[in-house]
């Protein structure tokens, strides 16, 4: 058999890959039909579900194998099918063991005096009697060698897709990073103003619970105490570090970061989550409140998107 592919394609691009993928191939071997199916969904790690006839489940770990090479997660739901129209391919009856059964039903039938009829096809149902042929050690590896090339060829056409569906969650994910950009920016230009209004807050409280005590505070000391407690609300290191994150992500989508680029950005989410919690507990300010609230929303979206990430 000579499939359209001898092999996997490894195209240029660095992207992320989506964990969404189907390909297929067909071909023959000794003039027996062979077809593989290759469908592959989320998870969290690679599981591979392969469904084969009985008469070729001696392939089941050659292909294990070959699918993890090429895929690093997400289920894998592999299906093999042979049709073959030639009978004695298909399967084999164990004629001694068939005439042993009816044998022994005829001397009950006897012994019991009963009256009653076979049927040969309850008959073939019985375990033994009807058995998938068993290839020769020449056959087998004619079947393993063209098994493995159609899967190749079908695993390069999940890749494509893969790699096409990554393309669009790579844009997506983009844009959202933008829109948290903006919103940062926005933030940033904000945290000033806030700084000054919320130490002018605490110095005013502060005059109103000296005053209530009729007790004094020397200037310098006071603005000292009201500059640390000001300092415990700033938002720098908070916004310092979701530049950083953001920038992280961005550069793990354009490399791909091998085998870890899904489980990185996931990672990733939950610390630009973690910063915008943290700013949300340390201002009271409307403005920068509803800017947390929409850098929330796209971090969401983000983490629901790389979900979708080998």
């Amino acid at each position: 058999m000579v499939p359209t592919h001898c092999g996997l394609k490894h195209t240029g691009d660095a992207m992320i890959k989506s964990m969404t993928g189907y390909g297929e191939a067909s071909g023959q071997v000794n003039g027996v039909d062979y077809s593989v199916e290759i469908k592959t969904v989320n998870n969290r790690y690679l599981r591979a579900l392969i469904k084969l006839p009985e008469a070729v489940t001696f392939l089941e770990e050659r292909l294990e194998k070959l699918l993890r090479e090429h895929l690093r997660r997400g289920t894998v739901n592999y299906t093999l099918r042979v049709r073959s129209s030639a009978v004695d391919d298909l399967f084999e009856i164990d004629e001694k063991a068939l005439r042993s059964v009816t044998q022994r039903l005829s001397e009950i039938q006897r012994s019991a005096q009963m009256e009653c009829t076979f049927d040969i096809s309850n008959l073939l149902n019985l375990p033994g009697i009807v058995s998938a042929p068993m290839p020769t050690k020449e056959t087998t590896e004619q079947i393993t060698e063209g098994a493995l090339a159609l899967s190749r060829e079908a695993l390069t056409r999940v890749n494509e897709m893969r790699t096409e569906e990554g393309r669009f969650l790579a844009a997506d994910l983009q844009s959202h990073c933008q829109a948290i950009k903006a919103d940062i920016d926005i933030i940033s230009g904000r945290r000033a103003v806030v700084m000054e209004e919320h130490a002018e807050r605490i110095k005013r409280r502060v005059d109103g619970l000296l005053a209530e005590a009729k007790l004094e505070l020397d200037q310098e000391t006071l603005a000292r105490e009201v500059a640390i407690l000001a300092e415990r609300s700033d938002i720098a290191e908070e916004l310092a570090r979701l530049e950083a994150h953001l920038h992280q992500f961005e550069q793990t989508c354009r490399s791909g970061d091998g085998d870890q680029a899904g489980r990185r950005l996931e990672f990733i989410g939950q610390e630009l989550l973690r910063e915008a919690n943290t700013i949300a507990s340390k201002t009271n300010d409307l403005e920068i409140g509803t800017r947390v609230v929409n850098m929330k929303c796209h971090i969401d979206r983000i983490k629901e998107q790389t979900q979708n990430v080998e």
